[in-house]
């Protein structure tokens, strides 16, 4: 069902309560935060700058990190709120809380086309709660409910599913904004019916992450390529070794009928033919959950099936990279969600590259590529290729969900078109 958005509502001299997803990295610099990736910041500038341009009264919330319901300072919105107004060119106002006196008054002078920024929501226990009273005081400055937030609508949380029902009880509207809109139309309608081939790229740790979507997405692929750690269980359910490499034991079976249902569809289900490996040396030190760090040594191509029993697989190997680009080049429509292996670390970085150039250069060609969000989106703006693929979501659990064919609060929460 398709959702309504700010196009569809008049917004002039209205509180518009609009949802987004600040959740940005930051580090501390020369005693101050700052901001290290302001993609998600920009993403939402297009609602805003339409509902500036409306006359709406902006009234914005948004969560950072996880708190648990603590002021931590480190998690403050106010570096946001300077950045937003470096971006819009233009005031932003904010407010040290999201609920409360100070907001109140604070909204009831906004004039058309102004801006507030509320402080991390996630500063209360309450809005991961969904407390009905939370969501209540939030919506004090509500006339109009806009979602812009879709990295966290998969989230019941006040600010993305409570506020909504509490202006929707009281017959404001509560739309999506454009970002929002963008992420169902691309996710949901241009998967829905794919031009073909449709060649799905997916990596990551687990596969116990993506196996929903992987079972989904055998009902419509016409290939999967496999990479990043989930790739090992795979290979192991296929009956090769793996050597040291991270798997999942418990999910063999679960592999072995994803296997067996890509053989029954005909879909071609691809596994690394070559693997980059290490050798995994124990530190003597623990982490932070107390368990022993290893460090990787020794990084070397294995040509072969099996991975050594000393060696740990961290990336696809070039004959991957090379069979993988082949797939893309006659996609007509590609999803990529998930790397190739270790890409933080530069050694075990070429496979997720190939793979990012073979999604840009299959898009040149005219293919429709689809990034799921998380770490492929950051590959992608590590190799400078962000601005040359059709999508990238700015949803990471949110996409995988709504992949899945899972309902999300979030967007359940806003009104349907006719």
């Amino acid at each position: 069902m398709a959702k309504l958005t700010i196009h569809d509502i008049k917004t002039h001299g209205k509180r518009v309560f609009l949802r987004v997803d600040y959740n940005v990295p930051m580090e501390e610099k020369d005693g101050r935060m700052v901001i290290n990736d302001e993609t998600r910041i920009k993403e939402t500038l297009p609602t805003l700058e339409c509902l500036i341009e409306q006359g709406a009264k902006l009234v914005v919330a948004a969560h950072l990190g996880r708190p648990k319901g603590q002021r931590e300072p480190s998690m403050s919105l106010r570096p946001v709120a300077e950045k937003l107004a470096d971006l819009l060119g233009r005031p932003v106002a904010f407010v040290d809380d999201c609920i409360g006196e100070k907001v109140e008054k604070t909204a009831s002078i906004l004039r058309e086309g102004d801006i507030l920024l509320l402080e991390n929501v996630r500063y209360h226990a309450e809005e991961e709660a969904n407390d009905r009273g939370f969501a209540e005081k939030l919506a004090r400055v509500a006339d109009v409910y806009v979602n812009d937030a879709f990295g966290a609508a998969h989230r019941a949380h006040a600010s993305t599913e409570g506020v909504a029902r509490v202006v929707a009880a009281r017959g404001g509207p509560c739309v999506a904004g454009l970002l929002m809109e963008r992420e169902l139309k691309f996710l949901g309608d241009e998967l829905e019916s794919p031009a073909r081939p449709f060649v799905v790229v997916l990596g990551g740790a687990k596969v116990s992450d993506k196996i929903g979507v992987i079972d989904r997405l055998l009902d419509k692929a016409d290939a999967l390529l496999i990479g990043g750690a989930m790739a090992y269980t795979f290979k192991l359910a296929s009956g090769m070794k793996v050597g040291k490499s991270l798997v999942e034991a418990d999910k063999i079976d679960v592999a072995k009928a994803a296997l067996e249902k890509a053989a029954a569809r005909g879909v071609k289900f691809l596994l690394p033919l070559d693997n980059t490996v290490a050798t995994p040396v124990d530190t003597g030190r623990l982490n932070k959950k107390g368990k022993p760090v290893f460090e990787l040594k020794n990084p070397r191509t294995n040509a072969e099936k099996d991975i050594p029993d000393s060696e740990e697989g961290v990336d696809i190997g070039p004959a991957t990279s090379l069979a993988y680009a082949a797939e893309l080049r006659n996609a007509r429509t590609v999803l990529w969600n998930g790397p190739m292996g270790i890409f933080e670390d530069p050694r075990f970085a070429a496979g997720t590259s190939a793979v990012a150039k073979a999604v840009v250069e299959a898009t040149r060609a005219g293919a429709k590529s689809i990034i799921g969000g998380g770490d492929s989106v950051k590959a992608l703006n590590q190799a400078g290729l962000g601005d040359q693929v059709t999508f990238m979501s700015t949803g990471g659990g949110a996409s995988l969900e709504f992949l899945e064919g899972k309902h999300l609060p979030g967007v359940e929460a806003l009104g349907n078109r006719p």
